[in-house]
């Protein structure tokens, strides 16, 4: 990413248009100004976000662009709407797999125009998975989706909220599999992509990360099952003697608290409820989903399509207006590094 990419408006993406994705980001533009927002606009079909902001009764401007650069000049007074290129028929509340390669073509849309530099981000709206299967979607989610898109060997999943971020190791698969799945490689590789995105989009020059142990107790020195023993350990040693600040395993239940928090920059965790569930209970509404390891910044909500509450007016935008400000931030910083060091 350039050094200019910083002044470059956020490219926000449609997402499951019979979802809340269309109000809340009408809601994010009118707290434009409250929340010192970075310019973004929206990759959707103009006609559906109007018929949205009709049926929440949200009076937001909108301004169809012919191009991203448009957009920064604009957003002061108008939501400005980069037409997805075909209409989009869908009903609040009601999601239909027709609809599902008009969500595809936003995100592709929106990745495009930031690896052209031409937006220096992406926000991504929720998408509503099972829905999008059925249209042939072949993903896992989102975030394996934009690795694919980007050409990397993977992504990796951070959540964060203000009071906490967090990294969990295995993401969405049943339990069972989540422990068989776990090995001292894995836990090493998304704990140096972590590091490395802490340094430069998050400014922390020697991030700390704090290894969940996977047991009660961290197992007790294995009286209550020995993955800690054999592959979590490991691995942070592992990560010290590659000069990575990192310790562990630590006894989940302790690990959350306010004194213990202070120790850390990070949380790698080994399933993904120990990682969500204390995310969830200290920052609920502000928590968002943040992509490590692309190259271009990705941020989202940390929520779903909400389809019992779309149309309502009654969506609360925390979420998407926090990955908007950090998607600012991040790519400001990441322009900065670049610069830093002759990145072209």
């Amino acid at each position: 990413m350039k050094a200019a990419a910083q002044h470059l408006p956020l490219a926000v993406t449609m997402g499951e248009p019979a979802g809340i994705g269309g109000e809340i980001t009408l809601m994010a533009w009118r707290a434009r100004h409250s929340a010192l927002l970075p310019p973004f606009f929206i990759v959707d079909d103009p006609e559906r976000l109007a018929a949205v902001a009709r049926t929440a009764q949200l009076d937001v401007p909108l301004a169809e662009i012919a191009r991203p650069e448009d957009a920064a000049r604009i957003f002061s007074t108008a939501l400005p709407v980069l037409p997805i290129g075909a209409p989009v028929h869908a009903v609040l509340g009601r999601p239909d797999p027709a609809t599902g390669r008009a969500v595809v073509a936003s995100i592709d849309q929106a990745v495009g125009l930031v690896r052209q530099g031409r937006a220096a981000a992406v926000v991504t709206n929720p998408i509503h998975k099972h829905v999008m299967y059925q249209s042939g979607f072949t993903a896992p989610g989102h975030t394996e989706y934009l690795a694919q898109l980007a050409g990397v060997p993977r992504a990796v999943m951070m959540l964060a909220c203000p009071r906490l971020r967090v990294v969990p190791v295995t993401v969405h698969i049943p339990l069972r599999r989540a422990v068989a799945e776990i090995s001292t490689d894995e836990i090493v590789t998304q704990s140096m992509i972590c590091a490395s995105a802490l340094r430069i989009d998050f400014g922390i020059s020697a991030p700390r990360i704090a290894v969940a142990g996977l047991n009660p107790h961290a197992g007790e020195d294995g009286s209550i099952g020995d993955e800690e023993i054999r592959f979590i350990a490991p691995a942070v040693a592992r990560l010290r003697s590659q000069g990575i600040d990192a310790f562990g395993p630590l006894p989940p239940d302790t690990m959350f608290h306010d004194e213990a928090r202070r120790r850390y920059d990070v949380a790698v965790c080994m399933y993904h409820d120990q990682a969500l569930i204390p995310l969830k209970a200290l920052g609920f509404w502000e928590g968002i989903n943040i992509s490590l390891g692309l190259p271009f910044v990705r941020t989202s909500p940390d929520h779903g399509v909400a389809l019992d509450m779309a149309g309502t007016g009654k969506a609360r935008p925390e979420s998407l207006i926090a990955a908007i400000a950090a998607a600012g931030e991040f790519a400001a910083r990441r322009s900065a590094y670049a610069a830093d060091h002759a990145i072209a």
